[in-house]
């Protein structure tokens, strides 16, 4: 069998392969938001939950309370507790990603350093949870968004993972669990249940963060009018529709499938535009977290 590096030179040779490298720009774009990420998840937890006493989930959520128990300062025990999961990170994802999360523990260490003198912007503990875990969130999906993590217990999730019959958020959920209930033992109940709502926020920002809000959706369509419809997307949405050739398992009757990629606010119309052409077509609708290349993008519509 010709080897996948074979293969990629014939193509390169033909001109229909092209290998990129990551610019200079690319790495400073990452150093960047990589920078930003740890400057505002620093400052939702210096801002607004350690003053009050709130945790967030992971490793995180370890160091606030180890910092309490011990009066140790709380960037020591960011960088120290990661770095067991940093070596586990290198030897199981891969260098670039090794890298990128130690570099932004170290960022996230140094500003939590910087803001700790500084007082918190409110004792409000609703206000603390929701701001809170709304600056977090954003940092921490900012971070992952450009290959980082500052969550070592995803990276044990992973390799549980693939030897249990768990997912990857069930474990982290699992996880968490506990240490919120070390937050109860140590800060109080109350302490706890609002850390609680801090960290479900936190959760939805960060997915908000790393899928962006212009959620995308990927769409299906099996219809007996395959041609009129796609010419239709692309007139009325500026959608390009990729065809590809499938059976009915009934009738054994070849059909064309179409395959595109909205928004969520163009399902409306899209349901319009099919419902008028072919009331009979079968549709499916499913989350697409990211559209890299081809040509998902929009055209314009005249």
């Amino acid at each position: 069998m010709m080897c996948i590096a074979n293969l990629a030179a014939k193509a390169a040779q033909r001109g229909t392969f092209m290998a990129t490298q990551p610019t200079k720009w690319d790495y400073v774009k990452k150093v960047i938001m990589l920078s930003i990420g740890a400057v505002v998840a620093a400052a939702g937890l210096e801002f607004f939950l350690v003053p009050n006493q709130l945790i967030d989930g992971g490793v995180i959520g370890l160091s606030i309370i180890a910092s309490h128990l011990t009066g140790w300062p709380l960037s020591a025990f960011v960088v120290l507790l990661n770095l067991p999961f940093l070596y586990l990170g290198y030897m199981q994802i891969g260098k670039s990603f090794a890298f990128s999360t130690l570099y932004s523990v170290i960022m996230l260490s140094y500003w939590l350093e910087k803001f700790h003198p500084l007082p918190g912007f409110t004792n409000d503990l609703f206000l603390v949870a929701v701001f809170g875990g709304i600056a977090v969130g954003i940092g921490v999906g900012l971070i992952i968004r450009y290959g980082g993590s500052l969550d070592g217990t995803e990276i044990v999730a992973i390799i549980i993972d693939r030897a249990s019959g768990f997912s990857v958020g069930e474990i982290v959920m699992f996880f968490n669990l506990f240490i919120l209930s070390g937050a109860g033992l140590v800060f109080g109940w109350e302490q706890a249940m609002y850390s609680l709502v801090a960290y479900f926020i936190a959760y939805k920002v960060i997915d908000i963060t790393i899928r962006g809000l212009d959620e995308s959706k990927g769409i299906m369509i099996v219809s007996d009018y395959p041609d009129e419809i796609a010419e239709v997307l692309l007139a009325r949405l500026g959608r390009g529709v990729t065809v590809l050739h499938g059976e009915g398992g009934y009738t054994s009757e070849d059909k064309k499938v179409l395959y595109s990629v909205i928004t969520r606010l163009e399902i409306s119309k899209l349901k319009t535009i099919i419902d008028s052409i072919d009331p009979n077509a079968f549709v499916t609708i499913h989350d697409v977290h990211e559209v890299m290349g081809g040509h998902g993008h929009k055209r314009a519509i005249h």
